[in-house]
């Protein structure tokens, strides 16, 4: 008999999700936004089994089908469970709403740690809060110019949770008093050092924070600066989610699009360790605060 390919197992191997510890965290961050009650529900390592194998009669409980029909986007849980090849996307007029995050079921294989595409970083920061980002975080690398997203988005209170409790927290700000953030005011048609302020009043936010911690938490947060051409702005977290935006020509970086990936364990291909390899990078080429 011919087996019966599930198309759940089919969009986990896209995604290079099917290791069970990389399912429960994707799992996770769809719960998160369907109703945090149901984080760390995810199956068992047997019931996924049963689930990619076909062996399930029927659906998942219907808090599963909620959370694996937000984690994959226009499939229903009837869908998800049913044996064959992925539909092929509708196509879209031009009186459709904006289009939804491109997942990696349509982009080729060489990008595969792509989970996601966002037009601009305000409609990805609609779709991820920070507090999804960082509220469980162990580890947050962030590299870009004033870095508003963990010192303008995220509470001064929940940072200092975060280190307290053991976060390390590395921020790697473009120098406000260097070349590149003057050529970079230019390029957007500043003409009152709007971003220098910004990034230094950025800095100064965190080293007041660092100041009123305890030795051991303050050690964790490391603050440096760096005085290059803008290229990316760069967050790491916990070394597997990676979100990314580009400087545009002329372009705020509100404005810029920007790509989602997580990194597959299992192999070194894909974006991922590209741009990790540029934080580190700029990281040991930097001056610290």
């Amino acid at each position: 008999m011919t087996e019966q390919v599930i198309r759940l197992k089919t969009l986990l191997q896209q995604r290079h999700w099917q290791s069970y510890s990389t399912f429960c965290r994707e799992y996770d961050k769809a719960a998160q936004r369907v109703d945090p009650c149901l984080l760390g529900k995810w199956p068992s390592r047997a019931q996924l089994n049963r689930w990619v194998s076909g062996e399930l009669k029927g659906l998942p409980y219907a808090d599963h089908c909620r959370v694996l029909e937000e984690m994959f986007p226009g499939s229903t849980a009837a869908e998800l469970f049913s044996p064959g090849p992925l539909p092929v996307p509708a196509q879209r007029t031009s009186q459709d709403d904006t289009p939804a995050p491109v997942h990696t079921s349509l982009l080729p294989s060489p990008t595969a740690d792509v989970t996601a595409v966002f037009t601009s970083r305000s409609a990805f920061t609609a779709a991820h809060p920070p507090s999804t980002l960082f509220d469980n975080a162990s580890e947050i690398n962030a590299a870009g110019l004033s870095l508003n997203v963990i010192c303008q988005s995220y509470p001064d209170h929940q940072l200092r949770r975060l280190l307290e409790s053991g976060t390390r927290i590395r921020c790697l700000f473009l120098d406000p008093t260097g070349d590149a953030i003057r050529a970079r005011e230019a390029e957007e048609n500043y003409t009152d050092q709007t971003l220098q302020s910004l990034t230094a009043l950025n800095i100064s936010i965190l080293t007041r924070l660092r100041a009123r911690l305890d030795e051991e938490s303050a050690a964790r947060l490391e603050i440096r600066v760096y005085d290059e051409t803008i290229r990316f702005n760069i967050l790491i977290v916990d070394g597997t989610t990676c979100v990314v935006q580009p400087y545009l020509p002329a372009a705020r970086g509100v404005d810029s699009p920007t790509l989602v990936m997580t990194h597959d364990e299992s192999t070194e291909a894909g974006l991922f360790p590209v741009f990790a390899q540029v934080f580190t990078s700029l990281w040991e080429r930097s001056t610290p605060v």
